[in-house]
This record gives structure tokens, C-alpha cells and sequence, in this order.
């Protein structure tokens, strides 16, 4: 097996999906969309997109997955705020001496609409990866149609990360 210098870069993939049920907070990206009649179901506060990006970053990493460190099935995370799972993902990182160095999302959804919350989901989620804020990017895509019946949020996040400097 060859061995790789700890300073190359790691790039990271996740991926989250969440049904959209009325009656129930919306919250992407750390940011709520107040005005929104539906949200993402889950077991914690189903943010699709801290989920997906906490996922890039363990897997990138290496580390074990947003399931299995946090399981639906454990009465602990019933509720929690998703950035209880990032932060957790971030201080992992830490101590084995990586960082976040970039990042780029991904949001389908017909609801809501992410433009509107777009800069400020960037602005939050830079601030908690502790990372300028053109190093975070997001895109709200529609579904277009597809599956029309099934009101849902899909997020990708794509992430790099690197030894700390």
C-alpha cells in the first residue's frame, strides 16, 4: 500500500434527504425559514443540509458516518439542533489535525425558495467552518417536476479539507 503525505488535501461527499411535512420547522443550513408551511421531517431538527455537509466532512475525513455516531434510533438526538452534529464533525477534524478548507451545496427543493436565505445560510455555515465567506457556496436548484408528488429536500455537499494552517 502506498503511503500518502498527511498534507495532500481530502475531498468529501454527502448527501441527505428529507421529506417536507407541514406543522414543522424549516431549517437549512443552520438558517429558519420562517414563513415556510413545511419542513423536513426527522428524528433531530432534520437539516438537510448540515446533514449532508457533517457527512462530507466525517467522510473525508475518514471517520465514522452522521448515522452511525448519531442514530435516529437514540432518544439523545430527538430535537437536537443539527448544528450539535457539525460542531461535533468540526471538533473530530480538529483533533486529528484537519480543517474544512472549502465547500459547495447543492439544495433541491420546489420548497422553500433558498435564494432568498441564500447569502445568509453561506454567511452562518462560514462562520461555524471558521472559513471566508467565498469558500462556501450553495445552490437552490428546483426538482423541476420529478417525483412532484413527493415533497422532499435533497442536499450534496461537496467538501475539502486539509491539515490545519
Amino acid at each position: 500500500m502506498t503511503s500518502l503525505p498527511d498534507s495532500l488535501p481530502r475531498i468529501g461527499l454527502g448527501t441527505d434527504r428529507h421529506r417536507l411535512v407541514p406543522d414543522r420547522a424549516c431549517w437549512l443550513g443552520g438558517v429558519l425559514f420562517g414563513d415556510c408551511p413545511v419542513g423536513p421531517d426527522g428524528h433531530s431538527d432534520g437539516d438537510a443540509v448540515l446533514h449532508a455537509l457533517t457527512d462530507a466532512l466525517l467522510g473525508a475525513a475518514g471517520l465514522e458516518d452522521l448515522g452511525t455516531l448519531f442514530p435516529d434510533t437514540d432518544p439523545t438526538w430527538q430535537g437536537v439542533a443539527s448544528e450539535s452534529f457539525l460542531q461535533a464533525a468540526i471538533e473530530r477534524l480538529a483533533a486529528i489535525g484537519l480543517h474544512c478548507w472549502s465547500v459547495d451545496l447543492v439544495v433541491q427543493c420546489d420548497q422553500p425558495k433558498i435564494a432568498p436565505q441564500r447569502d445568509n445560510i453561506r454567511r452562518h455555515l462560514a462562520d461555524l467552518l471558521a472559513l471566508p465567506v467565498d469558500r462556501v457556496n450553495l445552490k437552490g436548484k428546483t426538482r423541476e417536476g420529478v417525483d412532484a408528488e413527493i415533497k422532499a429536500v435533497d442536499v450534496t455537499a461537496v467538501v475539502l479539507i486539509g491539515p490545519t494552517v
